[in-house]
């Protein structure tokens, strides 16, 4: 075991250069006795580097238990409040020896409680190291979302039929009903796994004689659970009390807004119900405020991309749009630029709808349509605020496009997002708007359009091929790319096969083969010879396109297939979100 051998173990860092004597002296010289903080402080190994190093030089092996799928019995060994307590899971028993993850080898409690466990029932302890991640995903197996809703719904079938006979001899108060413990935890449950399991969105709809719960995750949607219908009202009713909506007026949509701390991660919710038949559905937008905003690299961007976007944003005039349907992440891209251009010397105005994320030094207003609050109205407010960037939601009409390049003409730099297929589609589009073709000219900075892929998970990642069809299809369509672009190795001229990639599906991606989503994307830069377009009143896409082409930019498409080269996802992914 690891116990009682701090010294050995600083000697053996030194031993296997993991630190040199300078370091060591620098150590020593802090007056710090924990080793383990400085080393990961000083980017010497990260966690997991860490353990490995541990557990070669320790009797005890090192394990990743994130993907492991384990049996309920095993779990159960050790019960889960003391799993919790000292950070132990018990993954495997084989005759009477159990295996035990145990993420602090010096914690003498730890191993005291497990001893304890182990005299009491007969076992022999094979200890592994494990990291924190690792616990962090396997303790969630005590916790399956059927088996916590499960109990809790034994619970309500017993409240319920109290109910019923109450109702018969008369009337209970609703809001003791609503309140009820087993409704108020179901609905805690629904929440903490749909963002324990990076889920976007959260369905509670009606289905016949059931109610099913779905989450979206990673843009697609699926049913995780599904109830019996008499829980339905409880729980509509419950999510309205928190989220601040008439529980009594069911027969008008409703908006609202609640906020929870969920794996101490303050969680913002944005609630939306709808009549329908009978019930109302409720969907929930999940927020996650405490990510803070992504980079443009994170998000997917490619690095040419990424030089021509912050060329373009950091003029101190003009627009820059961001295009692609409902559900690409514009938005989360809009967020990331104006992470980009927050600093204390400029002053940013947005006007959302809603807002997502609240950021920090930038003046975030949310417009009200029911008030006449709009964006065109909105917009013409900002510019008396002196601002440097005025961010607009979406551009949705003539008039807010009008103003939008009214403000780029008067100095400030403008971002929005629009609803388009492409790059190239966006200036018809505004055209169509009824925008002046050369103030359109004279304002345009750059157009990015954009898809969400999802990622293939990095657990199960498989190599594939395609047929000699579609590799033909792939090779011209990367012909037309820009060679800087495509991925060293990639043969186009059709010597060997393509190798694309594919998730086969595991328990760390929860069989689906994806896990986490990126961008696929193509950045228009508004040259002269587009702007000449522009003013002509261009309206062929076709025209435009081939200016494009010139100009040597990456289409989605390229990008996607790039991607799909890459192993960052696949090509049923690409050709998924890329169909016209």
């Amino acid at each position: 075991m690891f116990l009682n051998k701090k010294g050995q173990f600083e000697d053996y860092l030194l031993e296997k250069s993991i630190i040199s004597k300078d370091i060591y002296e620098k150590f020593k010289s802090l007056g710090n006795n924990d080793i383990n903080k400085f080393i990961i402080s000083n980017n010497i190994l990260d966690e997991e580097g860490l353990l490995k190093t541990k557990a070669d030089f320790s009797d005890m092996e090192y394990i990743d238990l994130s993907a492991k799928q384990i049996d309920y019995d095993f779990l159960h060994i050790i019960p889960q409040e003391v799993a919790e307590n000292y950070k132990i899971i018990c993954f495997e028993k084989k005759g009477e020896e159990i295996s035990v993850g145990i993420t602090d080898p010096e914690n003498f409690k730890a191993i005291e409680a497990v001893d304890f466990l182990a005299k009491e029932n007969g076992y022999k302890i094979n200890y592994f190291l494990i990291s924190k991640y690792s616990f962090t995903v396997a303790i969630r197996q005590y916790k399956t979302l059927k088996k916590e809703v499960n109990k809790l719904l034994d619970i309500a079938q017993e409240e319920h039929e109290k109910e019923e006979e109450l109702e018969r001899e008369g009337a209970q108060e609703v809001d003791e009903v609503i309140k009820g413990a087993p409704v108020s935890k179901m609905v805690s449950v629904i929440l903490r796994h749909a963002v324990e399991g990076g889920a976007s969105d959260i369905h509670i709809e009606p289905s016949g004689e059931k109610t099913r719960v779905r989450y979206r995750i990673d843009g697609m949607l699926g049913i995780s659970l599904v109830l019996p219908s008499y829980i339905h009202s409880t729980v509509v009713a419950r999510i309205k009390i928190l989220s601040n909506l008439k529980i009594d007026e069911s027969r008008v949509p409703q908006d609202g807004r609640m906020r929870l701390i969920i794996d101490n991660k303050t969680i913002d919710f944005r609630v939306s119900t709808m009549p329908l038949t009978g019930k109302e559905k409720v969907v929930m937008r999940i927020l996650d405020t405490s990510g803070g905003a992504f980079t443009l690299e994170q998000l997917g961007f490619n690095e040419r991309q990424i030089k021509l976007v912050n060329r373009n944003i950091t003029k101190p005039n003009g627009i820059t749009l961001v295009s692609g349907p409902t559900g690409s992440g514009k938005s989360t891209t809009l967020y990331a630029v104006l992470n980009i251009l927050n600093k204390e010397s400029v002053n940013i105005v947005t006007l959302e709808d809603p807002v997502e994320y609240t950021m920090e030094g930038i003046n975030q207003s949310q417009i009200n349509p029911a008030i006449n609050y709009t964006f065109a109205a909105g917009l013409r407010a900002i510019l008396r605020q002196d601002p440097n960037v005025v961010m607009v939601g979406e551009i949705r009409d003539g008039e807010t496009a009008e103003l939008a390049m009214h403000a780029a003409l008067t100095g400030h730099a403008v971002l929005s997002t629009i609803h388009t297929n492409s790059a190239a589609g966006t200036i018809p589009r505004l055209l169509d708007m009824h925008a002046e073709p050369f103030l359109l000219s004279s304002t345009l900075n750059a157009i990015m359009a954009q898809r969400l892929v999802r990622k293939i998970c990095s657990n199960c990642k498989e190599q594939t091929t395609v047929n000699d069809e579609l590799e033909r299809e792939i090779r011209d369509t990367l012909k037309e790319a820009p060679a800087c672009d495509i991925p060293e190795g990639a043969d186009l001229n059709g010597e060997k096969k393509l190798v694309f990639y594919r998730g086969k599906g595991c328990s760390k991606c929860n069989n689906s083969g994806y896990k986490g989503r990126s961008v696929i994307a193509e950045v228009l830069d508004i040259t002269d010879s587009i702007k000449k377009l522009i003013s002509g009143r261009f309206e062929d896409i076709d025209k435009i396109k081939l200016a494009l082409k010139e100009q040597n930019m990456l289409t989605i498409k390229q990008d996607g297939f790039i991607k799909a080269l890459e192993g960052k996802t696949s090509l049923e992914e690409v050709f998924r979100v890329t169909k016209e």
